[in-house]
């Protein structure tokens, strides 16, 4: 029985670990874990850190963007004239 759970445990946790190294989270623990140089590698870290933070918020505006586009046309297709869709 404790060998089912285990082996149970271990397949559930293959995946919540993939997703986690995908994450931001799992890139920022990498990129510590990475290590640095010296004072110079030390502002290229920084501003290579500064683009991926920017980067990663474009792309979550974008997808926010895309998701508003969706619901105005959602809305433009509710609020047309009806009788226009019978004809």
């Amino acid at each position: 029985m404790w060998l089912l759970a285990v082996i149970l445990l271990v397949a559930l946790m293959i995946p919540i670990a993939a997703i986690l190294a995908d994450s931001p989270l799992g890139r920022s623990i990498a990129r510590r874990m990475e290590g640095g140089g010296d004072a110079a590698d030390g502002a290229v870290q920084l501003l290579e850190r500064r683009i991926a933070v920017l980067e990663s918020d474009l792309e979550d505006l974008s997808r926010s963007i895309v998701g508003m586009r969706d619901e105005l046309q959602f809305m433009q297709r509710l609020l047309e004239d009806p009788k226009k869709k019978q004809s």
